[in-house]
């Protein structure tokens, strides 16, 4: 199966952007659907974004729409997220998710079996 690796995390301040990269080796990452999800201290892992293995469907929480983009290249094998107007209530730990066969862009944690070991994203006011 796929191997996931995250990077892009750190300090910003509010306002400010970032992009996570979630480099990914070890299976056929087109046949993946990819998510991102984030967790702050003491609450619940929630989805960020997700897309489809082809790319064609994506979904948002709310509270990033119209922030956040995700984006997939697969002949780099990378998943990105990019994080615009960041807001102190962004500050969690993100987390890169894949799952084998991933035809729609699916929002539920548990609907994902791989995951990375999450990169941290601090927001200042």
């Amino acid at each position: 199966q796929v191997q996931l690796g995250e990077s892009g995390g750190g300090l910003v301040q509010a306002g400010g952007s970032l992009r996570l990269s979630c480099a990914t080796s070890g299976d056929t990452f087109e046949s993946y659907g990819m998510g991102w999800f984030r967790q702050a201290p003491g609450k619940e892992r929630d989805v960020v974004a997700a897309i489809s293995a082809n790319g064609r469907s994506t979904v948002y929480a709310d509270s990033v729409k119209g922030r956040f983009a995700i984006s997939r290249d697969n002949a780099k094998n990378t998943v990105y997220l990019q994080m615009n107007t960041l807001k102190p209530e962004d500050t969690a730990v993100y987390y890169c998710a894949a799952r084998l066969y991933g035809i729609r862009a699916y929002s539920d944690p548990a609907m994902y079996h791989v995951w990375g070991q999450g990169t941290q994203v601090t927001v200042s006011s």
